[in-house]
């Protein structure tokens, strides 16, 4: 039987909406996290940059599940892997779409998937 207020005074019951818990993964991350590999296979890779930075902090500060505070630090290391050789290359291209090997791009996009696998899952037992 479902919670009920007391009765109105025409005589009938109003049924109680259970308070909204907090939420336990923020919006911003989980935004975050589906925008990093979209923009690596849109071509924009260097601007991918933001929501990397945004997925780690606020993973890294308001996630409590451990397996997701490392997922974002895989994609964290994964996208500065080919920003810190495109940056220290001479020869390099204008753009780091253009500059990065498919092999990291391969390797961001499997580490997104791994941290969204892992907010979903701890969404899922947070609830």
């Amino acid at each position: 039987m479902a919670a009920t207020a007391p009765p109105r005074p025409g005589g009938t019951a109003v049924p109680r909406i259970p308070a909204r818990t907090p939420r336990r993964i923020p919006l911003p991350v989980t935004v975050s996290a589906w925008a990093v590999p979209v923009m690596v296979i849109g071509q924009f890779a260097l601007i991918a940059g933001v929501p990397v930075l945004i997925a780690l902090t606020g993973t890294l500060r308001r996630v409590p599940d451990r397996a997701a505070r490392r997922a974002a630090a895989l994609v964290a290391a994964a996208f500065a892997a080919p920003l810190t050789v495109w940056l220290t290359r001479d020869d390099g291209a204008p753009s780091l779409s253009k500059d990065m090997h498919p092999g990291f791009l391969a390797l961001i996009v499997a580490a997104s998937a791994v941290f969204l696998v892992t907010l979903h899952r701890a969404r899922r037992t947070a609830v």
